[in-house]
């Protein structure tokens, strides 16, 4: 059974798209050990609640740096056997450390088409930008920002008249079937990374 645990920072719908897929069945041998955020007020941590899932807020204002914080939410993941850590709107940077202990063992998912718009405002981006395709990708985090090796990407057209809300709007329904897709492939075995190139398995 893998161990899932999920950073979050806001409402969680990624979270909740996983906890649907576990759910459902079409994310087997797998469950969510623990949610935790850097903000005492996130919804996602109602969704947890929801789902009987051990919901967990670290005040980053007890702590006197950010490797200090780290070194707690790492203590909180090995606690927790975390076999795969999840980023779901998770607004923290993280240190190298956390991200070399689960090297290749933590994902995040984007609204964008890496490497295009990597970093905030990623629709908006993309509006300014003028492209006619935007979408999501699901990507292996490793230290440099949004730079990891990319799992699975899905596409949505860029509409005459869009604001960066619709386009978000119409991205997330993507991200809320590519990140379960991702993470099943993850439990399945079927990601094998070479480099920068992810390759599906049968």
């Amino acid at each position: 059974m893998i161990q899932i645990s999920v950073l979050v920072s806001g409402r969680g719908t990624n979270l909740q798209s996983i906890i649907d897929a576990i759910e459902n069945g079409q994310i087997r041998n797998a469950k969510i050990s623990c949610v935790i955020s850097d903000k005492k007020d996130a919804y996602a941590l109602a969704r947890a609640k929801t789902h009987h899932i051990p919901g967990i807020f670290i005040d980053p204002k007890t702590f006197s740096s950010r490797q200090e914080f780290d070194n707690r939410l790492l203590e909180i993941l090995k606690e927790n056997k975390t076999d795969l850590v999840l980023l779901a709107g998770y607004l923290r940077i993280l240190s190298d450390g956390v991200i070399s202990e689960y090297k290749n063992k933590m994902l995040n998912i984007h609204p964008s088409l890496l490497p295009a718009f990597p970093g905030l405002h990623a629709q908006k981006q993309a509006l300014e930008y003028g492209v006619k395709v935007s979408g999501c990708t699901v990507h292996f985090v490793e230290p440099a920002l949004d730079k990891g090796p990319v799992i699975l990407q899905k596409t949505v057209p860029v509409l005459p008249g869009d604001s960066e809300e619709t386009l978000a709007a119409r991205i997330l329904v993507e991200e809320n079937k590519a990140y379960p897709e991702a993470v099943n492939l993850f439990v399945e075995n079927k990601i094998k990374i070479d480099g920068r190139n992810v390759t599906i398995l049968d």
